[in-house]
């Protein structure tokens, strides 16, 4: 119904964001993901959803198309509300999530609140084989790339490094590597980096 919304961000908050409109303010429910995107921005666009229920029509805002697809793939899961699947992104990054899901990574999906290990198996039998073919897309060399990159950035945040200054710090040593690197080599690379 509502594809996206452009304008200024008037209120920000971690989990709301009040978008004007031409004089028209749009309250979208954000994850966490989405704020850290737009924290530091006074106007943008924002991909939308719009959840209706017979108690209330909710307008969830997300800042990438990857972010809307992913919480539209979580919500087709019996048993995953709206309100869940934005807690799962605000827990973890969309790329993280289809990874754990990929995977079967039960362990890891446990970890973010509100699901637990009957959801976390669901997530993966209903979801491993249409999130595989959306990751084949893409080329090997990005998702090998981007599996390595999280776990640098995992490895960092367990050293007590905050995730944005790991992700800027692991960022800044891929740049400066221009072939394969190991983990534990892009890990000393980005604690110089820090």
């Amino acid at each position: 119904m509502i594809a996206f919304v452009r304008g200024q961000f008037v209120q920000k908050s971690p989990a709301r964001i009040v978008v004007d409109v031409n004089g028209v303010g749009y309250d979208l429910h954000i994850s966490l993901h989405t704020y850290s995107a737009i924290a530091n921005k006074e106007s943008g666009q924002l991909f939308t959803y719009l959840h209706i229920t017979e108690n209330a029509q909710t307008l969830f805002g997300f800042a990438g198309l990857d972010e809307k697809e992913l919480f539209l793939q979580l919500i087709s899961v019996s048993g995953v509300g709206a309100a869940t699947a934005r807690m799962m992104l605000s827990g973890m990054r969309p790329d993280e999530i289809t990874r754990a899901i990929i995977q079967g990574n039960t362990k890891q999906l446990e970890g973010i609140k509100g699901i637990g290990r009957k959801s976390a198996e669901r997530l993966i039998v209903e979801l491993r084989d249409k999130l595989s073919k959306q990751s084949l897309d893409s080329p090997l060399s990005a998702l090998t790339q981007n599996t390595l990159d999280s776990d640098a950035i995992t490895a960092l945040v367990s050293l007590g490094i905050a995730r944005p200054a790991a992700e800027q710090a692991v960022k800044k040593a891929n740049a400066a590597n221009s072939g394969d690197i190991a983990l534990e080599d892009l890990i000393k690379q980005a604690l110089k980096n820090l």
